[in-house]
């Protein structure tokens, strides 16, 4: 028998239908929970990056701030007077903010969307503070072997965007250290091309900088135990204004770094023409009528740092003797129109000077030198007994005169004479202080200066050896300086070279002077290089030369001007002993009157909580 089943349109149909209903709305709820999700996350991803767009765009106002404040200050501390600009500069400072200026600076007013604080609550303002004292000690990274005296500004600014979507404020924090390094802490230092063309073997024992090339062609092997940097190149060129043969001697860099290629130019704060040789020599120059002692150049200038100063005319010697540029100096005069050739009276005022010497310079043309000859051991008698000279600086004081300017302003045949100042008897200069502190004594004149016989060698001193520990700090500024040694003798210096014997000279004193500088490969006009920035006009053979020292040249030579000739022609060269002096290392050993080179190095860059201006983390 067979069963039939009879099956009808309920049954396994609907339940078919009933599960694809069920899996559709299952679809559809996950796929409206997946599409929430979406959006839920898409909303929070325009909120995060509309935040971060916020949070960058008040970070980099606030970085704006501060670079604008850096910029400034840099500007002030290396053109515009060093760390006296910089202090009196401060609440100018602290008034700037991107924007400040309105239209003129923000033309399309992007600046106004942000609201500037210095993080203490002060509307349009940055905070701007030093935070550490004047230190001394040793530089690092790319000034490193080098010592100065180091502050460090903090400048701080808080931005704000206003009317944004976020209630944000973001802060940038950046330290700036401000560095002072004085020109002696080089071992030659050189404001223009440095050229060791043509030297014998010569080894330089401290740090060598030059704004320009380094010229290493030498007969000799050359050794730098120190860095040598330059903001040009270091090299043994074609041509080197002397000869157009290169030279074959080994350089051997012994320094760490050996040697650096920089564009660190190393600038005294004197001004916009700072880099320029003839600017810079108004340090050496009096000052015009109306400058202010207290502008850049005038910070610089030698006759404002001198507290005495000694001027000489056709018709007068005049001292002004002060304790700072401001002071109302005291006045000594000595008026008498023939006093070149009849000096009683100036022997009666001025006891130390004399000026009816001369003789022949056969570089300068053969002119005829007529010096302001200044006794160095009477100078110091002078300085000890003179009335006007101890009101100004009363035994005990903290104060000493050691600077001493001089200028020869006679015009008297000044075609054929050289007015210049030379110091005799100088192995013991005046120590200005207290045995334990000496502070020494500085010479500084805009005429060629001439140092006879031995220099600084101080009480119990020795010469020929690199042993300074007798000496005062002391420099020489000059025009042009040359050394005559202990076996010089005016009347002779008409005679042939070879009849000009010289001995061996020893001169303790950080040397700052111009040259003649070299031109070009056609004329052979060379400045003579390094070893003779100190001129001589002897026969040295056989004789040595010791000189601990700091070499220094900003400028060009202006009364001196004539050309380096080879020898033979009015010298024979010495064994040169030339040795940087460690004394200057010690910021209490340096020659009074030293002037510093201003840089400015970035310490820090932090992002701190708004509000703070001492934040010390990473």
């Amino acid at each position: 028998m067979k069963t039939k089943l009879n099956v009808r349109g309920g049954g396994i149909r609907q339940a078919e239908g009933g599960y694809a209903l069920m899996l559709t709305m299952f679809m559809v709820a996950i796929t409206s929970i997946l599409l929430v999700a979406t959006m839920s996350r898409l909303g929070s991803d325009a909120d995060l990056n509309a935040r971060n767009g916020q949070y960058n765009a008040s970070l980099y106002a606030a970085e704006a701030a501060t670079e604008r404040v850096i910029a400034r200050m840099q500007y002030d501390y290396v053109i515009g007077g060093g760390a006296l600009a910089i202090s009196n500069n401060i609440d100018t400072y602290r008034g700037y903010y991107p924007g400040k200026l309105g239209a003129t600076e923000d033309p399309s007013g992007y600046w106004r969307n942000f609201q500037f604080t210095d993080g203490q609550g002060h509307l349009n303002t940055t905070y701007v503070n030093c935070i550490s004292n004047w230190t001394w000690g040793p530089q690092q990274s790319q000034y490193a072997g080098l010592n100065g005296n180091t502050t460090v500004y903090r400048i701080v600014s808080n931005a704000k965007q206003i009317n944004a979507r976020f209630d944000l404020t973001n802060a940038v924090q950046q330290d700036v250290q401000l560095i002072e390094i004085p020109i002696f802490q080089f071992a030659i230092f050189y404001n223009s091309l440095l050229e060791f063309t043509w030297c014998a073997t010569f080894v330089v024992n401290g740090p060598v900088h030059a704004n320009a090339d380094i010229y290493v062609g030498s007969s000799g092997d050359l050794t730098f135990n120190s860095t040598a940097r330059s903001t040009g190149r270091i090299w043994n060129p074609a041509w080197d204004g002397h000869t157009t043969n290169q030279y074959t001697g080994k350089v051997i860099y012994n320094g760490n770094p050996q040697y650096t290629l920089t564009n660190a130019v190393l600038q005294l704060p004197i001004g916009t023409n700072n880099m320029d040789p003839l600017t810079v020599r108004e340090i050496v120059n009096v000052p015009p009528t109306g400058e202010d002692p207290n502008s850049p150049i005038g910070l610089q200038r030698y006759y404002n740092k001198a507290d005495v100063v000694l001027l000489l005319t056709d018709t007068n010697v005049t001292a002004y003797i002060k304790n700072c540029a401001t002071d109302a100096p005291a006045v000594l005069t000595v008026t008498n129109a023939a006093f070149y050739t009849n000096t009683p009276e100036i022997s009666a005022t001025f006891p130390f000077l004399s000026v009816t010497n001369s003789f022949i310079d056969q570089r300068e043309l053969s002119k005829t030198v007529r010096p302001a000859q200044i006794d160095v051991g009477l100078y110091n008698i002078w300085l000890a007994a003179n009335p006007q000279v101890l009101a100004k600086f009363p035994p005990g004081g903290s104060s000493y005169p050691n600077i001493m300017y001089v200028m020869d302003q006679r015009t008297i045949g000044a075609n054929t004479n050289l007015y210049s100042v030379r110091l005799v008897n100088g192995a013991i200069i005046p120590m200005n202080g207290t045995a334990a502190q000496p502070t020494g004594w500085t010479l500084a004149t805009p005429n060629p200066l001439y140092v006879y016989s031995n220099y600084n060698i101080g009480p119990g001193g020795s010469v020929g050896t690199t042993n300074t520990s007798k000496t005062f700090p002391a420099s020489l500024v000059a025009d042009a300086l040359t050394i005559l040694s202990g076996n010089w003798k005016d009347a002779n210096s008409t005679i042939a070279v070879s009849s000009r014997d010289a001995t061996s000279t020893t001169v303790n004193a950080a040397i700052l002077t111009g040259i003649v500088y070299s031109t070009d490969s056609s004329s052979n006009h060379f400045s003579g290089g390094v070893m003779n920035l100190p001129r001589l006009l002897e026969d040295w053979s056989g004789q040595t030369l010791t000189l601990n020292t700091s070499i220094v040249n900003l400028f060009p030579s202006a009364r001196a001007t004539n050309w380096f000739k080879n020898p033979g022609a009015y010298y024979y060269a010495p064994t040169r002993q030339f040795s940087f002096d460690n004394n200057f290392t010690n910021s209490t050993r340096l020659p009074p009157g030293t002037p510093s080179l201003s840089l400015t190095v970035r310490a820090k860059w932090r992002v701190p909580p708004p509000n703070v201006v001492n934040y010390a983390g990473n």
